[in-house]
C-alpha cells in the first residue's frame, strides 16, 4: 500500500522568497512526526481572495499570511478569532469541514512568548512602541493583557497612533495607554522599547534620544538578523545591555499556527537555536 500524501501548507506574501516559514514548519513537522509539506507562494496584488480560494479548493490545509496581505486575509476570513478581530489583520488561515475560512492572528502571542523566553515580564512596566502599523496592531491585545503600567505608541503620523489607543483602550483600562509623535518622544526611560517601524534606523533613520532606555531595559526589534542591527546597535551604544531581534517571535507565532492546524505544539527552543546557527553567516 502506498504512503498517503502529505498534507499541504504554505505561506503567502509578496515578496516571499526570503521567508523562513518553510524551514520553520519543516523542522516542526520533523520534531512532532507530522506528515506534511510546506512551501512559499508568491501572491498577486489585487487577486488575494481568488488565489487563496483556489488553493483551498485544490486541497491546501492551511496558509500563513505575511506582508502585504494580512488585511486582505482579515477580509476573506468568515470566522475570526477574538485576537484577529482586535488586530484587524490575519496571519493564519484554514478551512473547516463546511468550507468556511477561519482567520487568526498569532503575532502577538508569539511576541509575548518570546518575551517570556527572554525573562521579561511586562506587568507594571513602562513600554514604548515605535510605529503604529499592522505589526503593532497585532501585538497590542496580548501585550496589554500582560498589564503594563503604561504603554505609549509613537508614530510619525500621530493620528494613526491615537486611533490604536482608541481601539484598544477597553482591553486594559488600568494601563495608561497614550500616543505621541516620533518627533515628540517622552522623557522615559522605558523598560521595554519595541521597534515596529518599517524604516528602523535605516537611511531615513529615527533620531532616538538616549534617555529612552536605562541599563536594564530590553530593546526589541520585530525584524530579525541584519535588519535589526542598527536599532540594537543604537540601544547598546546608549547603555542598554539587553537587546533582541524578532527571530524568536517569528518562531513562536509559527508554532502557534502549527498548533492550530495540527493539534500539537512543537518545542520552540531547539528550533530557535538551530535557526540561529543556520542564519549566523548573514
Amino acid at each position: 500500500m502506498s504512503e498517503p500524501r502529505p498534507d499541504r501548507y504554505a505561506v503567502v506574501g509578496n515578496p516571499v522568497h526570503h521567508s523562513l516559514s518553510p524551514r520553520i514548519h519543516t523542522l516542526f513537522a520533523e520534531q512532532t512526526g507530522q506528515h506534511l509539506v510546506y512551501e512559499a507562494r508568491q501572491g498577486t496584488p489585487g487577486q488575494f481572495a481568488e488565489e487563496v480560494n483556489a488553493w483551498f479548493a485544490e486541497g491546501l490545509k492551511g496558509l500563513n499570511v505575511t506582508v502585504p496581505f494580512k488585511e486582505e486575509a482579515f477580509a476573506l476570513a468568515r470566522v475570526l478569532s477574538d485576537r484577529a478581530r482586535h488586530a484587524g489583520a490575519v496571519n493564519t488561515l484554514w478551512r473547516d469541514g463546511d468550507h468556511r475560512i477561519h482567520g487568526d492572528n498569532t503575532d502577538g502571542v508569539g511576541f509575548c512568548r518570546d518575551l517570556d523566553r527572554l525573562g521579561f515580564d511586562v506587568r507594571n512596566r513602562q513600554v514604548l512602541i515605535l510605529g503604529a502599523g499592522g505589526a503593532t496592531r497585532g501585538l497590542l491585545q496580548p501585550l496589554l493583557e500582560g498589564a503594563p503600567e503604561a504603554l505609549i505608541i509613537a508614530n510619525r503620523t500621530v493620528a494613526r497612533a491615537e486611533g490604536l489607543v482608541d481601539a484598544f483602550r477597553d482591553i486594559a483600562p488600568a494601563t495608561r495607554l497614550s500616543a505621541c509623535g516620533l518627533d515628540a518622544l517622552p522623557q522615559g526611560p522605558f523598560d521595554l522599547v519595541v521597534n515596529a517601524t518599517a524604516t528602523g534606523l535605516g537611511d531615513d533613520a529615527l533620531a532616538l534620544p538616549a534617555h529612552l532606555v536605562h541599563a536594564d531595559s530590553l530593546a526589541y526589534d520585530l525584524v530579525y538578523g541584519a535588519g535589526a542591527k542598527r536599532f540594537l546597535d543604537w540601544a547598546a551604544g546608549v547603555g542598554c545591555v539587553r537587546g533582541s531581534d524578532g527571530l524568536g517571535m517569528l518562531v513562536e507565532q509559527a508554532a502557534e499556527a502549527f498548533s492550530i492546524w495540527r493539534g500539537v505544539h512543537p518545542e520552540t527552543d531547539p528550533i530557535l537555536r538551530q535557526l540561529r546557527h543556520e542564519i549566523a553567516p548573514e
